[in-house]
Order: structure tokens, then sequence, then C-alpha cells
């Protein structure tokens, strides 16, 4: 198959165009459906062993969960009271492989405490759940230990901590991403070994060949062109839309999903006074108070969830319920008023029945073979998502009916990350070759990694200004999203090429003109499409107000 993007991981318009007459003469070994953290995965996955791939998204890569969860690369230190010591052991893992090997340009260590109410029983129990979970590590230990601090320690680190309440904790470390810049980056990793990558490309249905599944027909959504592709094998990964699509494509599923709505909410940094993250048990799961870009997030709900899949909204009650329950230990307490904005996302969650509660299902994935040529995935955590691949792909090559090498992925860096341990010692030097701050140049290393001087040897001198006093982007990274990342509106470049859609009190609003300016001149947009691109950008902003408010 020819591909003239072989190495080069540019996501550029030209690209889309070349993947797009791949689509349409080529036969691909695999067609992956659906561009998270989990088709990306097996894209990956599967090219890296040389099989020739597809991959189609109906939207943007990571516009779904994989773009809205908690951003953390973490064991689930609550899944050892579930006693599912295979999935913290499989998490924890891969969090050592992601911070050391294979992506440790976008993930990064981040403390917690934990902190305890009770003297002796729960102090027990804890220690006794954080040395299980530092244990099961393994012998390769990117992070610190778990440590006891007494409650004079923890009020130093987080005066804003209770000590009416607080009688100690525990100091313990796990990683954080922004899940959907990393996502992105593996899509683009898997162009680089050959994959076609093409995002708004919808599967309409699949094609059969009596009970073989032979490839799927698409449709283009910028052209409405409606492609057949042909495939040995087609790979759904599409989460929380796998149970309607299983319905369109009338194939009988093996389980079902269950979609788990978890909201959060964003403060500003003054908001809470802790050199450390928190993390609090609730009655029903845990909620997590994280540091992120100068902020906090905190969050999360699990509640079920049955409403529009493409937007989940927070509401005014999600709100409550994390405020209420970060209340219980904070002082002083956090206002309504203190949040900059909001952001809910769905977890696909696997169940044989509808009775459970959500924060009791099962976080373990599930490889489905319902047809021949047929094969699915969902469930599972963002932390694992390439073990979850590499499941998919290796049921999926039982239906090639040849020998294909095994995974490679656990030492496969995802671009960016070569050359990263050195650049990272090199700030200043840096910084005066292109004539940015170092705080800039530091920011700039922590989201591209090596491809740093790619970002910024294409840009004009104006472009390498801040985007906005309050925060770190560069007008340069804007260009750079559409011409190397694949953004293809300005939706895109908002919520997950940037994180403005919740860095921002105004979710970025303020800054939609030159953004789009920006893009329109990169994609070859009209003053039409560019002000319908904002126009999207805005309904979707206001229809989350609204839900605050009503």
């Amino acid at each position: 198959m020819a591909n003239s993007s072989i190495l080069s991981s540019a996501l550029s318009p030209e690209y889309r165009q070349q993947v797009l007459s791949s689509l349409r003469k080529d036969h691909f070994d695999l067609l992956v459906i659906g561009g998270g953290v989990n088709g990306a995965g097996i894209a990956l996955d599967a090219a890296s062993r040389g099989l020739t791939v597809a991959l189609v998204e109906s939207n943007d890569f990571a516009s779904g969960t994989s773009s809205r969860s908690s951003k953390l690369i973490h064991g689930g230190l609550r899944y050892l009271e579930q006693y599912d010591f295979k999935l913290v052991r499989e998490a924890l893992q891969e969090r050592e492989l992601m911070i050391t090997t294979i992506a440790p340009h976008l993930v990064r260590p981040v403390s917690f405490l934990y902190p305890l109410q009770e003297k002796l029983k729960e102090r027990t129990y804890v220690g006794a759940g954080m040395a299980l979970y530092d244990a099961l590590r393994g012998f390769k230990r990117a992070l610190p230990w778990h440590k006891h601090i007494s409650q004079k320690e923890l009020s130093e680190i987080a005066p804003s901590l209770r000590l009416d309440l607080i009688t100690g904790g525990y100091r313990y470390f796990d990683a954080q991403v922004d899940d959907a810049r990393h996502t992105m980056m593996i899509a683009r990793t898997a162009a680089k070994y050959g994959a076609e990558i093409g995002t708004r490309i919808r599967c309409e249905s699949l094609i059969k060949d009596g009970k073989r599944i032979v490839g799927a027909k698409v449709r283009d959504l910028l052209n409405d062109e409606i492609i057949e592709v042909r495939a040995r094998v087609t790979v759904m990964a599409t989460g929380v839309w796998t149970d309607e699509l299983y319905k369109n494509f009338g194939v009988k599923p093996g389980y079902i999903v269950r979609t788990s709505k978890g909201a959060h909410i964003v403060v500003p940094g003054n908001a809470i006074k802790s050199e450390s993250g928190i993390i609090l048990k609730t009655e029903s799961s845990v909620l997590f108070i994280i540091p992120w870009s100068g902020k906090w997030i905190v969050g999360t709900t699990d509640t079920d969830y049955k409403d529009d899949l493409i937007e989940p909204i927070a509401t005014r009650a999600d709100v409550d319920y994390i405020i209420h329950q970060a209340n219980r230990v904070l002082e002083p307490k956090l206002d309504r008023s203190q949040v900059i904005s909001v952001f809910a996302g769905l977890r696909p969650l696997i169940s044989q029945e509808d009775g459970s509660e959500t924060a009791d299902l099962s976080r373990e994935h599930v490889v489905d073979h319902p047809a021949p040529g047929f094969v699915t995935i969902a469930g599972g955590k963002y932390t694992t998502y390439r073990v979850m691949s590499e499941d998919a792909v290796n049921e999926a090559i039982t239906d090639l009916k040849r020998i294909v090498p095994d995974s490679c992925t656990d030492s496969l860096s995802i671009i960016g990350a070569d050359g990263y341990s050195v650049l990272k010692n090199q700030v200043q030097r840096l910084a005066s070759l292109y004539g940015i701050t170092s705080e800039s140049t530091i920011h700039l290393l922590n989201r591209y990694g090596s491809l740093i001087s790619e970002v910024l040897d294409g840009a004009p001198s104006e472009y390498l200004e801040k985007l906005s006093p309050e925060l770190p982007y560069l007008k340069a990274e804007i260009l750079y999203a559409v011409t190397h990342e694949g953004a293809l509106s300005v939706s895109d470049i908002v919520n997950r090429r940037t994180r403005l859609n919740f860095e921002l009190s105004d979710q970025g609003t303020s800054l939609l003109e030159e953004i789009a300016e920006i893009a329109a001149r990169a994609l070859g947009w009209d003053s039409a499409k560019k002000e319908e691109s904002i126009r999207e950008y805005r309904e979707a902003v206001s229809r989350q107000e609204s839900a605050l408010v009503n």
C-alpha cells in the first residue's frame, strides 16, 4: 500500500486527502472504528506489527470519553477494596511504562494526600492498602514509596485541610496527563508507522460477505462522500457508542455497555492551599482534588447516564455534589462563585444486567468476536489502553490466518519522547535559540517533547507570542494544531489541542476570532466557514451554561 506519509506524523489537510484516496482503493488488514485512546492504541499496535491499518473517527480524536477524564494515569487505589488486584497491578505497570518509556514528555508524576480521620483503625486499614498499592508495582519503580505523615506535616503541606477532622494521613504518587493530547499523539505515531488515520469520517454500515464482515461503508462528512473500505478484520472501539452501533450494524453483542457520567469542576489555584493533590473517600466512590496548570480539577461523580452521548453536560446538581464532598474537609470552603468551568465525560462500563450501581461495576475490559471479521472492545481504564489495544489486535489477527509478530508497544515510544530527556536539560539554550521565555520553553517541551522544533521552526515570528496573558499557549500552537495535529474546527483547537475550554472562565470565547483566523489561513476557510466554526463552539458553551443555571 502506497503511503507517502511513512515516517511522517504530520496530520495535515494534505494528509487527509491521501487517507481518503487510500480508503477508496486499498484493502486493509484492519479497519478500526473509533478515534479515542483505544482506537488510536489499536491502530498503533497493529501498524507496529507490520499490518496495514485504517482508522476512521466520526468526529475528532478523543472527542468523547478520552478528552473528559480526570487526567490521571493511576492504578486505581479504590479498586483494592473490590479485590481487583489484577486490574490494579496491570494499571500500575502501565503507569510505570508511560512515565519511563512510552510518553515521558506527556505523563508526569503527581503527589496525593490521603487524609485520615481516625488514629488507629483507619490508619492500619489505609496503610495496608498503600503498602499493597506500592508492592503491586513490581520491581520497576519510577515513583517514590508512600509515606505516613503526621497531622503537623499535613498542615504544612495542605493548610486548607481541616485539622479538627484530620489526624494525619498518607502521601503517595500517581501520574497525570492531558488525555486529549496523549490520544492524538498516539494516533500521530500510528500514522508515522503507516496507519491511515482519518477524522470526520463516519462508519455508516458494515459490508458483509455471507456471515463474514469484510469492511464498512463510511461517509466523509466534509464532502458527503460514501466510501466502501475493504478490510480483512474490522475492529470497533467506540466506547459508550458500542451498544447503539451494535444495533445499527445488526450484530448481536456479547455484553452490555452501561454508561456512567463523571463530572468535574475547575477552581482557581488560590481556592485551595496545598502543595499536593488530595484524594477523599466518599460514600460510593472517591473524590480527587488535582493540581492542573495553576488551578484545581475537582471530581468526579459516578452516576448512571442515559441522555445525550454526543455532548454530556455537567448539571447544577453535579457541581453541588462535588463542592459538598470537597467541603467536608476543606477550610475555607469552596463556593459556586469560584468555579471557573465544568466538564463531564462518560465511562463505558461492562455489565451483564441493568440494576447494579455504576460505581460497583468493574473497570475491566472485554474483547468480543461476534462475527467472522469483526472484533469489538469496550470497558477498561484510560491507563490500561495499551494492554486493551494489544488484546484487541491479538483477537483480530486470528482471522488473518497468518503469522503476525507479537506486540512491541511496551517498548515503543510515542512521537516526541525521543530526545526529550536531553532537551529538558537544555531549556535556556532552546529559549535563547527561539527567542522565547524559559517558561514557554518548558510548557512546549511538556506538550510536544522533541517535536518542539517542528512547532517553532514553521511559525512566523509574530506567532511566538502568547495567545492569552493568562495561559502559556503560543499562537504557534494554534497553527501547528491544524498543520500537524489534524484539527479541523475551532472546537478541536479549544477543547482538545489546547484546554482553553476549562482553563479560562469564559471557556476561551474571547479568543475565538483570533484562533479562527489562524485556522482559516491554514485550512483555506472563507469567512462563512470561519463564522460557522465559531458559532458551533459558542452554541456548545451556551448549552453547558444553561445546564448550570436551570
